[in-house]
Protein backbone atom coordinates (compact mmCIF):
# COMPACT_ATOMS: atom_id res chain seq x y z
CA UNK A 1 0.00 0.00 0.00
CA UNK A 2 1.24 3.48 -0.73
CA UNK A 3 -1.75 5.80 -0.31
CA UNK A 4 -3.37 8.13 -0.53
CA UNK A 5 -5.32 7.73 2.67
CA UNK A 6 -8.94 8.71 2.02
CA UNK A 7 -11.78 10.06 4.12
CA UNK A 8 -13.30 6.58 3.92
CA UNK A 9 -10.19 5.00 5.41
CA UNK A 10 -10.01 7.71 8.08
CA UNK A 11 -13.65 7.11 9.07
CA UNK A 12 -12.96 3.38 9.30
CA UNK A 13 -9.88 3.99 11.46
CA UNK A 14 -11.80 6.36 13.71
CA UNK A 15 -14.28 3.59 14.32
CA UNK A 16 -11.77 0.76 14.68
CA UNK A 17 -9.09 2.54 16.70
CA UNK A 18 -11.12 5.08 18.69
CA UNK A 19 -14.58 3.49 18.79
CA UNK A 20 -16.24 6.48 17.11
CA UNK A 21 -19.11 6.09 14.67
CA UNK A 22 -18.32 8.72 12.04
CA UNK A 23 -19.33 8.15 8.44
CA UNK A 24 -17.32 9.10 5.40
CA UNK A 25 -19.90 11.59 4.12
CA UNK A 26 -19.72 13.59 7.34
CA UNK A 27 -15.94 13.85 7.12
CA UNK A 28 -16.12 14.85 3.46
CA UNK A 29 -18.82 17.46 4.15
CA UNK A 30 -16.93 18.91 7.13
CA UNK A 31 -13.22 18.44 6.38
CA UNK A 32 -12.28 21.56 8.33
CA UNK A 33 -14.31 20.74 11.44
CA UNK A 34 -12.06 20.15 14.42
CA UNK A 35 -11.63 16.54 15.52
CA UNK A 36 -13.11 17.54 18.88
CA UNK A 37 -16.48 17.87 17.10
CA UNK A 38 -16.22 14.15 16.33
CA UNK A 39 -15.01 13.37 19.89
CA UNK A 40 -11.58 12.34 18.62
CA UNK A 41 -8.68 13.38 20.84
CA UNK A 42 -4.92 13.35 20.33
CA UNK A 43 -4.60 9.83 21.79
CA UNK A 44 -7.15 8.57 19.27
CA UNK A 45 -5.18 10.22 16.48
CA UNK A 46 -1.99 8.65 17.77
CA UNK A 47 -3.66 5.23 17.53
CA UNK A 48 -4.74 5.98 13.97
CA UNK A 49 -1.21 7.05 13.03
CA UNK A 50 0.17 3.86 14.54
CA UNK A 51 -2.25 1.76 12.50
CA UNK A 52 -1.40 3.65 9.30
CA UNK A 53 2.32 3.10 9.92
CA UNK A 54 1.66 -0.64 10.21
CA UNK A 55 -0.49 -0.71 7.07
CA UNK A 56 1.92 1.26 4.94
CA UNK A 57 5.11 -0.15 6.44
CA UNK A 58 6.76 3.18 7.12
CA UNK A 59 7.04 5.89 9.71
CA UNK A 60 4.76 8.88 9.25
CA UNK A 61 6.47 12.07 10.40
CA UNK A 62 5.23 15.63 10.48
CA UNK A 63 3.31 15.07 13.71
CA UNK A 64 -0.06 14.15 12.15
CA UNK A 65 -1.41 13.40 15.62
CA UNK A 66 -1.29 17.16 16.24
CA UNK A 67 -3.60 17.90 13.29
CA UNK A 68 -6.86 19.56 14.31
CA UNK A 69 -9.04 18.66 11.32
CA UNK A 70 -9.57 15.72 8.96
CA UNK A 71 -8.27 17.72 5.99
CA UNK A 72 -5.09 18.74 7.83
CA UNK A 73 -4.52 15.17 9.04
CA UNK A 74 -4.93 13.66 5.57
CA UNK A 75 -2.70 16.32 4.04
CA UNK A 76 0.14 15.57 6.46
CA UNK A 77 -0.23 11.79 6.20
CA UNK A 78 -0.49 11.71 2.41
CA UNK A 79 2.46 14.07 1.94
CA UNK A 80 4.58 11.78 4.11
CA UNK A 81 3.46 8.66 2.25
CA UNK A 82 4.07 10.30 -1.12
CA UNK A 83 7.55 11.42 -0.02
CA UNK A 84 8.33 7.88 1.09
CA UNK A 85 9.56 9.03 4.50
Amino acid sequence: MNGPVTYDELASLMKGRAGLDVDTATLEERPDAEFAVFDLDSLGLLGIVSELEKRYGRSIGGEPEMAKTPRAFLTIVNEQLKAGV
